[in-house]
């Protein structure tokens, strides 16, 4: 029967890893034998383990292997990593590795070769002469790039999760209406502490959600505190805050009011095109036309901010990237930085954006709907800690946690 035997290290039992990769094996309807295992007497001992794997067929074996090779699991025989030039740009050749976001390695010339710029659904270029490998989009190979095959020669280094009352992984266990909102917001809160102490950019993915719930003062506040380096949103939440800010409404709705305004439905057009005859949102700003809201914040206070198109924007305002891939190179460049991402309200920006980042980056995810956190976490962003509720709330009670007035 084909086997192999493969090694696990690190700490296997706290964080799930060796659970994870037997019910892999169960599930495939393989064999295996646990040959050796050591456990670590402290919480901080590494533990190791060798399992011989076995299936009747090779291929099914094959795919196994690969599949828990993305817990970490590294054959004891060690394989060169295979390439393949790429016959045509935009396509990888037959067989490709698929990667994921967690942190990987491959055997080439000898030694193992980390990944650059870890990212999920990609697959690695390896320049031989240099004996360096980087993650790469199928729409930016070129004719003749060097491109992994197979499973052989990579290993995959997870995450391990270590379990303390103060740490991140206290908000990452499900998605729940019924969690101590006040608990994780304070634990987010330390985070962005954190962060901000180590000079380290955070990220805000954000919806139009936030404007119409009259959040926007909030999040500027924030911009004025020092909480946010870099802005992700499309056209919809820069068009409604300058609506916002320029004409007190959002959608046409009055926000101190919260009724309908005449003639509101045009608000909207009237504020976009104050932007373009201004020459965009920076020149708006300068000449005094824009003088507050979230947008006028980032400007003053040096927000590098990315705004993204969709089919159906108006307008769009001269900032917003409206060709796919560029905003998708803009985006994924801001997030090799970044070490804490904050996503509200704001499903497909979320998920978007959660593909581009490493494993390494910690998530936070507030939507008033429960699956917009499920569909993030469920395509792959695993890192992601959830909580189900309106922004509008959830931002008073960050600055709240923050002391910021």
């Amino acid at each position: 029967m084909p086997q192999e035997i493969v090694e696990l290290h690190g700490h296997l039992i706290d964080s799930l890893i060796l659970p994870r990769v037997l019910d892999l094996i169960m599930n495939f309807k393989a064999s295996y034998q646990i040959q050796q295992m050591q456990v670590g007497i402290r919480q901080q001992d590494p533990s190791h383990a060798r399992i011989l794997i076995a299936h009747e067929d090779s291929k099914t074996l094959e795919t196994l292997l690969h599949a828990v090779a993305r817990h970490g699991a590294e054959p004891v025989e060690r394989k060169e990593a295979h390439v393949r030039s790429a016959v045509r740009p935009g396509a990888f050749p037959p067989n490709f590795y698929v990667t994921t976001n967690l942190d990987t390695e491959i055997y080439l010339r000898g030694r193992w070769v980390r990944v650059k710029n870890p990212e999920m659904d990609s697959g690695i270029r390896v320049t031989h002469a240099r004996r360096q490998a980087e993650t790469v989009k199928m729409v930016n190979v070129r004719k003749g790039d060097r491109l992994v095959v197979g499973g052989d020669g990579v290993r995959v280094i997870p995450l391990e999760g270590r379990l303390r009352p103060d740490d991140f992984q206290f908000m990452t266990r499900g998605v729940s209406t019924e969690k101590p909102k006040g608990a994780l917001i304070a634990s987010l809160a330390r985070w962005m502490k954190r962060e901000r102490r180590a000079r380290r950019p955070i990220l805000w993915v954000c919806g139009p959600a936030l404007v119409h719930t009259g959040a926007g003062p909030f999040l500027e506040k924030m911009v004025r505190a020092g909480y946010v380096q870099i802005l992700f949103a499309g056209n919809g939440l820069a068009a409604h805050d300058i609506e916002s800010a320029l004409l007190g409404t959002s959608l046409g709705v009055s926000l101190r009011e919260g009724t309908l305004t005449s003639g509101g439905h045009e608000n909207h057009l009237r504020a976009i095109n104050t932007i373009r005859l201004a020459g965009g949102i920076r020149n708006a700003v300068a000449k005094g036309i824009l003088r507050s809201g979230v947008m006028f914040a980032c400007v003053r206070h040096g927000v590098d901010f990315v705004l993204t198109g969709s089919i159906r924007d108006d307008g769009p305002l001269p900032e917003v990237i409206t060709e796919m891939r560029e905003a998708q190179a803009e985006m994924r460049r801001r997030c090799r930085s970044v070490g804490l991402a904050i996503m509200i309200a704001t499903a497909l920006h979320s998920a978007a954006t959660g593909n581009m980042l490493p494993a390494r980056t910690r998530v936070f995810c507030a939507d008033i709907q429960p699956g917009a956190l499920t569909k993030l976490m469920d395509r792959g962003t695993t890192q992601t800690a959830g909580i189900v509720i309106d922004v509008q709330p959830f931002l008073r009670e960050l600055l709240a946690e923050l002391r910021i007035a």
